[in-house]
């Protein structure tokens, strides 16, 4: 084999024309070889490829075989203009700015040619579509083998999963009603955005036995961000530094307390409430209703995120144990007579014997979970109180019903029966568009 090496080869006259063989020759050019072209390259049949020009367009404009283009409509709509067709003639173009729904693309074929069989314009009216053409005969002409009518766009915004999740407005809500993970897999690129709201609430403490005191509400802790806008409680902790969560792309373990178990024999006080944790945000359990007392002998109700009620004569117990700012909860109410009411997260329980639990406090950080908005964190009733327990806590000595402490609200168990407390909840809610 022979071997030609030379470093250009060029015509013999100017602007003349160089023939590589002759037909029917093979010319091979080996693994590793580079052709670049600087100039057109003709009769080379389409590859499928198309040269992208970055240079963007913003009025109308004739396309080149062999390019796709960025079509910026932003400014009002224009036409791209097809070239004439030849077999294999290939032209792309994109939505730059996803205007084309409101400023349309016009793509126009070349004189009397076609557009899928027809002999006129097409209409890109889509956000973010983007097409290829490639010209097939004159029977078809220019036909569309890629439409793509998704838009793919970068999301700065916080992604996050775990919990049942539900959406109101640009806000996303994750409701834990058990253990879980709140694992964040992206931050905001608006650092603000990465302060979340939310709701950590205990579980309430159970009420105690026989003319025992009812239980406590589990403690209430929440924080809302100006930027997930809703109606919070009184006791909403923004922007105290110590309260405010600001999320990593990290996993956050959600602890979410049950209630307190109901006592186990006549004079015993009822349980307390477990505690419900979010990153470095724990609330109290709720504390458990005094037991009977024996004799005349008075008996106290015990400590947690709102305190349980008393009996003859006991003390309530302390609310806000251990302390924190806004207070999570109240004290159970000093009985007047045989018993008293647990506290609740908006108020301190009644000493009277027929006292509905301390009242709770609303919220709306979770639309789903009542209309307008939901009741957190109510003391049990006292024993001898016939109705229910203040917001979410359970009734006192009601033939029928066992006074239980709603769950996932916290609410505080009755007194009389040894009502269990309601299992608490941690939702959090945070803008992710």
């Amino acid at each position: 084999m022979s071997e030609i090496k030379v470093n250009k080869i060029s015509p013999r006259t100017a602007c003349g024309t160089t023939t590589l063989g002759d037909s029917g020759d093979t010319f091979t050019i080996p693994a590793g070889a580079t052709i670049t072209n600087n100039g057109t390259a003709n009769g080379f049949g389409a590859t499928g490829a198309v040269n992208w020009q970055t240079t963007v367009k913003t009025s109308g404009f004739t396309a080149t075989a062999g390019e796709g283009y960025f079509a910026n409509t932003s400014g009002g709509a224009f036409t791209m203009n097809l070239p004439a067709g030849s077999a294999g003639a290939i032209v792309s173009v994109v939505d730059y700015t996803n205007t084309f729904q409101t400023n349309a693309l016009t793509i126009s074929p070349n004189g009397s040619e076609k557009i899928g069989g027809i002999a006129a314009s097409f209409i890109a009216d889509t956000e973010g579509q983007s097409l290829t053409f490639v010209y097939v005969d004159g029977t078809e002409g220019w036909k569309n083998v890629q439409d793509s009518t998704s838009n793919a766009v970068g999301n700065p915004n916080l992604v996050a999963t775990g919990g049942t999740i539900t959406t109101s407005g640009n806000c996303k809500i994750h409701t834990f009603t058990g253990p879980g993970t709140f694992t964040v897999s992206q931050i905001s690129t608006t650092a603000a955005e990465n302060v979340v709201s939310y709701l950590v609430v205990a579980g309430g403490g159970a009420g105690g036995q026989n003319y025992g005191g009812g239980g406590g509400a589990g403690g209430f802790r929440e924080v809302k961000s100006p930027l997930t806008p809703y109606t919070a409680s009184p006791l909403d902790g923004y922007p105290s530094a110590p309260n405010r969560i600001t999320v990593t792309a990290t996993s956050f373990p959600i602890q979410v307390g049950g209630g307190g178990a109901a006592s186990p024999a006549l004079y015993n006080p009822g349980g307390t409430g477990s505690v419900s944790t979010f990153s470095t945000i724990t609330s109290a359990g709720g504390g458990g209703g005094a037991g009977a007392p024996v004799g005349n002998s008075p008996t106290v109700g015990g400590p947690g995120g709102s305190g349980g009620g008393g009996s003859r004569g006991g003390n309530g117990g302390t609310g806000n144990t251990p302390p924190v700012s806004p207070s999570q909860g109240n004290n159970g109410g000093n009985p007047d007579g045989n018993s008293s009411s647990g506290g609740g997260a908006g108020a301190a329980g009644s000493g009277c014997n027929a006292g509905a639990g301390g009242a709770g406090v609303s919220t709306q950080i979770n639309p789903a979970k009542g209309s307008p908005a939901t009741n957190f964190s109510g003391g049990g009733g006292a024993a001898s109180n016939p109705t229910s327990g203040g917001s979410g806590g359970g009734g006192g000595n009601n033939p029928g019903e066992p006074g239980k402490g709603t769950d996932n609200t916290g609410g505080g168990g009755a007194g009389n029966k040894s009502a269990t407390g309601g299992s608490g909840i941690v939702i959090i809610r945070y803008k992710f568009q």
